[in-house]
């Protein structure tokens, strides 16, 4: 497409104002943007960067992963929260030293069939990695793009078809340029257009923005609720597999009680359920006593 007003304004803010992030430097790896890119979701940059870094001086390759056992994933995941992830990362460079010679593939198609990688992850890692021309949509994204092209202050609950075509719509031609804009557009999102309190005197694009021209109204969509926690599945969850990340061994049943008590829970079962979840998600090995460990 012919260059867009937000094009030049963006790409130049960024080349001043983006985070020297360890996955973005020049001796960055595929691997290292595809573990940094699942880090990433739904979990803030300043929590991901020393777990990254501990990642990968642990694990610099797929192939130093998928030889681990799957419980050390999840023991060094610690609290980024969402374990699954962990597993989900394990799976994939197993699949990786299987498929590609324990290469992470350039190929979106190849990427998307990976455990744990969805459509996002592979156009970021597509962009970011191997400087493909593609469509990398994240919540950022669709936020700058809802405000300074649609002119509402939130995009809708869920990924529309018309916010995908838009941002499709928006990619420059050229590819550098377009894995740029990617992570330039991203980055605005991320510091700038925030969701909340955004930063609008310091937006390159103030004199283009769509939401700023109609007066900045307020968003009359559905209620946008925060996410509680504490006491929460996820909490008790969190709860049990600190438990056994610290352990050094398999982890007496009654010993897990004793660390995750009654007066922590929000119904009487919740602990024989997020532990049955645990199980069910592959986090967590029930042994023949009865105990329980990290899988092996």
């Amino acid at each position: 497409m012919p260059a867009h007003p937000l094009h030049a304004p963006v790409l130049a803010w960024y080349a001043v104002h983006q985070r020297d992030l360890p996955w973005r430097r020049d001796d960055r790896t595929p691997w290292g943007v595809l573990v940094s890119e699942v880090m990433a979701q739904q979990t803030p940059i300043a929590r991901v960067l020393p777990a990254w870094e501990a990642w990968m001086k642990r694990w610099p390759t797929p192939a130093a992963l998928a030889a681990d056992a799957p419980g050390e994933a999840i023991r060094m995941w610690d609290r980024l929260g969402y374990p699954r992830r962990a597993l989900r990362l394990h799976e994939a460079a197993a699949a990786l030293v299987e498929r590609h010679g324990g290469q992470v593939p350039a190929d979106e198609a190849d990427l998307r069939a990976l455990p744990g990688v969805g459509s996002y992850t592979a156009a970021a890692v597509a962009a970011f990695a191997f400087g493909r021309r593609t469509c990398v949509v994240d919540t950022n994204v669709r936020r700058v793009l809802a405000r300074t092209v649609t002119g509402t202050e939130y995009p809708a609950p869920a990924l529309t078809a018309a916010e995908s075509t838009l941002a499709a719509a928006l990619v420059p031609d050229d590819a550098a340029t377009a894995a740029t804009w990617a992570v330039a557009s991203m980055e605005l999102g991320a510091l700038v257009c925030t969701a909340r309190s955004p930063r609008c005197g310091e937006c390159p694009v103030l004199d283009l923005c769509a939401w700023q021209a109609a007066g900045a109204p307020a968003h009359d969509g559905p209620p946008r609720r925060g996410q509680s926690y504490a006491g929460t599945d996820r909490f008790v969850r969190g709860l049990v597999l600190a438990v056994l990340r610290a352990a050094s061994g398999p982890v007496p049943l009654d010993d897990l009680v004793a660390q995750v008590p009654d007066d922590v829970l929000r119904d009487p079962l919740q602990r024989d359920r997020c532990l049955g979840s645990l199980v069910a998600d592959g986090l967590v090995d029930v042994l023949d006593d009865g105990s329980l460990t990290l899988p092996g």
